[in-house]
């Protein structure tokens, strides 16, 4: 069953591949004033069409915010990208290393990436800065890394200090894989996974269900960037239906201090 999924998914994969680069060609020879819209509009329908292709089933729930907002989530996979662009007009924040990656990079590059480059804090809030005084919404996978989706790693806060100092919403999101009631480790891009075998081994899959979570919005007024970074990493836990770990331990210290 494998080989004839992949018999149909990988032709329509790549022909769909090829066309997202053409129009990025397209996109950067339009002229700049125009440019910024057309990738909105571009982007979310190109990644629209790439889901379709994909063995996803999406289970939404809640809405995502239609104001300018941080996006603040769990990472498990590179599919998170593309399932988010699909939901809204978004712009992405990732290690530099994905603008390597063949063809994906210059595609997530010309969809208005922004990519952290280490040592480079400054120029990438500065960028972000940019992004969000233009009205788009910014999407962070707080915890750095990505996980199977077993557990919800700490969320780093520094990147929130730009929804601080522009007192805009955070929108925490929440996903989750699964395969026949357990965690799809075909979908989770984990470890020492490399993109093209990975998607070699997505594309046999059977369908695999996606939880995915719009969480209320918290407001960032009168909060630091840490405390915004723990409410979304516990909206995210709590979505979930996971222990709060850090809690967990919390209490645990406390006790044994009591004691």
């Amino acid at each position: 069953m494998s080989a004839l999924r992949r018999l149909w998914r990988l032709p329509l994969v790549s022909s769909w591949v090829l066309f997202g680069l053409l129009l990025a060609a397209l996109l950067h020879a339009c002229p700049r004033r125009w440019r910024d819209r057309l990738r909105e509009q571009l982007t979310v329908n190109w990644m629209r069409g790439l889901l379709r292709l994909l063995p996803l089933r999406i289970h939404g729930h809640g809405q995502p915010l239609q104001q300018p907002a941080l996006w603040v989530g769990n990472h498990v996979s590179w599919l998170d990208i593309i399932v988010l662009g699909a939901s809204a007009p978004l712009r992405f924040v990732a290690k530099s290393e994905v603008r390597q990656w063949p063809l994906l990079g210059w595609l997530a590059h010309s969809a208005g990436t922004l990519f952290i480059r280490r040592g480079d804090a400054g120029g990438l809030q500065t960028q972000m800065a940019a992004a969000l005084d233009q009205g788009q919404s910014l999407m962070i996978f707080a915890e750095g890394t990505t996980t199977l989706g077993h557990q919800v790693r700490t969320f780093h806060g520094r990147l929130l200090s730009c929804a601080v100092e522009r007192q805009l919403p955070i929108q925490p999101i929440a996903l989750r894989y699964r395969h026949q009631g357990q965690l799809a480790r075909q979908a989770a891009f984990i470890d020492d996974d490399e993109f093209s075998s990975h998607l070699w081994r997505l594309l046999g899959s059977a369908p695999v269900d996606l939880e995915l979570h719009f969480l209320p919005p918290i407001s960032s007024p009168g909060l630091g960037r840490n405390q915004l970074a723990r409410q979304a990493r516990q909206a995210v836990v709590q979505a979930l239906g996971m222990e709060d770990e850090s809690i967990s331990c919390q209490c645990s210290a406390s006790f044994s201090a009591a004691a």
